[in-house]
C-alpha cells in the first residue's frame, strides 16, 4: 500500500528530505519558514516552549504549504502521543529512546486496537477532519510516521534491536545529547562522537530504516546525506535569526558593549 503520508512515503523510497528546526514557537514565523523550499519542518515540543495549542496553531499555519510538519514530543508518553495524533500530527519524533521495549511502547501508542493502545476519539479530532474523513480509522495506523531518537551510549548499544521494532520508520541521532553521554558535552564535533554517529547511521540504514540528524554545518549535512541519511535538518530558525540580527547590529556598532541580560544558569 502506498502511504497517504508524503513524508513517510519519501523516507520509504530513500528520497532525501531536507529540513528546518522550528524552535521559535511562533506559528507566524513557522508559516514564513514554510514558504522556503524545505521538505520538512520540525515543530519542537521538547526544547522549545511549545504546548499542545501552539503546536496545533503551527500545524494549521504550515498546512497549506508543501513542507511536511514533524512534531517532536516532549517525551514518549501515551496520553501526550494521543493528543498530538488527534490534533493532526502524522509525523512524530520521540526523544530519548534507549531500548527496543521503549520503542515498542511508543509504536503501540500510535496504533489503534487491536494493533496498539491509542484511544479512539477521532470523531472530535482534527485528524479525521471531525469525521469528514469517514475512512480515517481504516488508514490512520498506516499514515503515522514514527521516528525515534537515539542519543545516548545505551541507545547505540541497543540500536539494532530498536531498528528491528516494526512500526519504527526511522531513527534520529541526537548529536548534542550523544556527545554528553560519551563524555564530550558541548562538543558534538569531537572525532569520537562523529565516528559513533557515522557508525550508527550505517547501522540504521543497513536495517532498512531511515536515518536522520540535525546539524547547522552545511559540509557535515552533506556528509550525512552522502552516507545515506534521508532526513537531515540543516538549521534552527531561532539561531538563524539570532545570528542574522547580531551580524546586522555589529555591522553598525562593531565595538558595542555586550548589554545582554545575565543568562539563567540552567541549560538544556
Amino acid at each position: 500500500m502506498i502511504s497517504r503520508n508524503p513524508f513517510k512515503a519519501a523516507l520509504a523510497s530513500g528520497k532525501p528530505q531536507i529540513g528546518l528546526w522550528l524552535s521559535m514557537a511562533d506559528p507566524y514565523l513557522a508559516e514564513v519558514s514554510a514558504t522556503a523550499a524545505f521538505d520538512w519542518l520540525l515543530i519542537d515540543g521538547e526544547h522549545a516552549p511549545n504546548d499542545l495549542r501552539s503546536t496545533l496553531a503551527t500545524l494549521q499555519a504550515v498546512a497549506p504549504y508543501p513542507a511536511q510538519p514533524v512534531v517532536r514530543a516532549v517525551a514518549g508518553e501515551v496520553p501526550l502521543i494521543k493528543q498530538l495524533l488527534d490534533i493532526g500530527a502524522q509525523n512524530l519524533l520521540v526523544p530519548m529512546v534507549d531500548t527496543a521495549a521503549q520503542a515498542q511502547a511508543i509504536v503501540d501508542a500510535t496504533r489503534y486496537p487491536p494493533l496498539g493502545i491509542r484511544g479512539v476519539g477521532s470523531a472530535v479530532a482534527r485528524a479525521s477532519l471531525w469525521t469528514a474523513r469517514t475512512d480515517y480509522l481504516d488508514y490512520a495506523d498506516d499514515e503515522i510516521c514514527l521516528l525515534v531518537q537515539a542519543e545516548t551510549v545505551t541507545a547505540l548499544l541497543n540500536l539494532e534491536a530498536i531498528c528491528a521494532v516494526k512500526g519504527v520508520d526511522g531513527v534520529f541521532i541526537g548529536p548534542a545529547d550523544l556527545a554528553a553521554s560519551m563524555g564530550h558535552r558541548g562538543n558534538p564535533g569531537h572525532p569520537e562522537v562523529q565516528a559513533a554517529i557515522e557508525q550508527a547511521m550505517k547501522t540504521i540504514i543497513g536495517a532498512g530504516k531511515a536515518a536522520g540528524t540535525l546539524t547547522s554545518d552545511p559540509l557535515l549535512a552533506r556528509r550525512y546525506l552522502d552516507l545515506g541519511c534521508t532526513f537531515v535538518a540543516t538549521g534552527v530558525d531561532v539561531l538563524i535569526y539570532a545570528n542574522a540580527i547580531r551580524r546586522l547590529a555589529s555591522s553598525f556598532k562593531p565595538a558595542a558593549v555586550d548589554t545582554s541580560p545575565a543568562r539563567p544558569s540552567a541549560a538544556y
